[in-house]
């Protein structure tokens, strides 16, 4: 499989993008980041689970001009569409999960180089008296009653103080003041949150970067989780083995850490012991944090922790980029990374029973994958249902997974559907699993959704079988047509 390996930074990735029509539109018409620019990008790209009217597979949008900040720009939707995913790695749209999951497999470590990096090239310290924040760095604001500006898609790179193993995820953070960050580490569920945690333990404050504006490779591969990603695997080299080159690391100027030598933005800072107890909307008391991926608000935290900032360095000229929490680009980064997941665990247990998988935009990425499976003999009755459970162990997220045969589109809803209304019957071919951990996101985990849910984040994970009964294959092939290339009349 052959994927590409030119792209090394946000800026290759948009001059790609520039050559390709209809895939980045530009403006120099001002743009005010609080609640303006995604209300525009909403209509024009956001695909996802955001509230319709909304462009699915639209293109990217730069902005050259915005409001408060004259020498920055902002950049969102660059992932939004998994076509344009599919063009930055090389590959087509339905082999991203196998790629990203060989990628996976053959980890290329990233590289700390002493070369002058370009994220440095302008350095703020946060002794400086104008030190600010929100004048240095031009994060939106998703929606009016959002807790404040927030940072979408900061890279966090951390190390462990026990282990000395270094690890990246991507989490919500919201300015709170000149020099404070809050992060909101969702307890149990991300590697920096377990760093944090024995950095307390230790009563000592976790150095941490977040590089903002990197290349593709980087922004995909940071949301793996475990276990295909256990504690101490540097999700960088994942991106490494998917640029075929390692991700180089410059060294911090202002703390003991590392971050991306070819970002547009780097936060530098600390994540002070013992404070998860910062208040995520303490600034505006709207009760949200920002839209989440399932579609809604989000709502404020009081269990966020505290990231003290010493340094915030960029490019010239930097370019600043985010995402709209349930858009399509969200399904990607997220999906995508489930995919890898969820094929690698299933490929080992059940070679070549499940030809591949995707994680469904409705679920947001996280919460609805499909899977194709195969059945050549009678054996492999039965093995379909065993692949969703895998499914379940390789992303412990997931709420819902569809079977359904090799036959069908997988990328195409309207295929699945006719799958389930053909080849499904609800006393025979669902399989629930009650009282399981999911996601604390999805509304309806919730004990005020029933009071047999015992705790927010608890669900029942459901199998829909949409596989024909092997028995039964010869009586449901489907009407077959004469195979003929249709240039000659479309262009006769």
């Amino acid at each position: 499989m052959n994927h590409r390996t030119e792209i090394l930074s946000l800026r290759d990735a948009l001059s790609v993008l520039r050559e390709t029509p209809g895939q980045l539109i530009e403006t120099n018409v001002e743009i005010d980041p609080e609640a303006e620019l995604s209300g525009v990008y909403r209509h024009v790209g956001a695909g996802g689970t955001v509230m319709r009217p909304t462009q699915v597979d639209g293109p990217a949008m730069l902005f050259h001009n915005i409001k408060g900040h004259p020498d920055a720009q902002c950049v969102i939707g660059l992932l939004a569409s998994r076509q344009r995913v599919a063009d930055l790695f090389g590959c087509k749209k339905e082999e991203l999960g196998h790629l990203v999951q060989s990628c996976a497999a053959n980890p290329i470590p990233p590289v700390v180089t002493e070369a002058p990096a370009p994220c440095q090239e302008e350095i703020h310290l946060a002794t400086d008296p104008d030190f600010d924040l929100f004048k240095l760095v031009p994060a939106p604001t998703n929606t009016p009653v959002d807790a404040g500006p927030y940072i979408t898609m900061g890279m966090c790179y951390a190390t462990h103080p026990d282990t000395g193993l270094s690890d990246i995820t991507i989490h919500r953070m919201c300015i709170q003041g000149k020099d404070e960050l809050s992060i909101f580490l969702q307890p149990g569920s991300r590697h920096i949150g377990a760093m944090a945690e024995r950095a307390t333990e230790l009563n000592q404050p976790l150095p941490i970067s977040v590089s903002i504006g990197v290349d593709p490779a980087i922004s995909v591969t940071s949301c793996f989780k475990p276990p295909t990603t256990p504690l101490g695997f540097d999700e960088l080299s994942i991106a490494g083995a998917l640029r075929q080159r390692p991700v180089e690391l410059t060294r911090c100027v202002a703390i003991p850490e590392r971050a991306i030598a070819n970002a547009e933005y780097v936060i530098e800072g600390e994540i002070l012991p013992g404070s998860n107890h910062v208040v995520e909307d303490q600034n505006t008391h709207t009760g949200y944090a920002m839209p989440e991926f399932p579609g809604y608000n989000g709502p404020a935290s009081h269990e966020c922790w505290l990231l003290k900032v010493k340094a915030v360095t960029h490019r010239n000229n930097p370019i600043m980029q985010t995402c709209i929490g349930p858009s399509e680009e969200h399904v990607n980064m997220a999906g995508i990374p489930t995919e890898a997941s969820i094929l690698g665990m299933i490929d080992k247990a059940l070679p070549g029973k499940v030809l591949n998988c995707y994680s469904h935009r409705a679920g947001g990425g996280k919460y609805m994958v499909i899977l194709q499976c195969k059945k050549t003999v009678h054996t492999d009755e039965g093995k379909q249902r065993q692949a969703a459970l895998l499914a379940f162990s390789a992303f412990p997220e997931l709420k819902h997974v569809i079977l359904v045969d090799e036959d069908v589109d997988i990328f195409d809803t309207n295929d699945v559907l006719w799958a389930m209304n053909t080849r499904f019957q609800g006393d025979r071919d669902i399989v629930t699993i009650p009282g399981v951990r999911c996601h604390p996101l999805d509304p309806s985990s919730n004990p005020a959704y029933d009071p047999s849910i015992l705790d927010v984040g608890i669900s029942t994970k459901t199998i829909f079988d949409c596989t024909v009964p092997f028995p039964l294959k010869e009586h449901f092939k489907r009407a077959p047509f004469l195979d003929v290339n249709p240039e000659k009349w479309l262009h006769g």
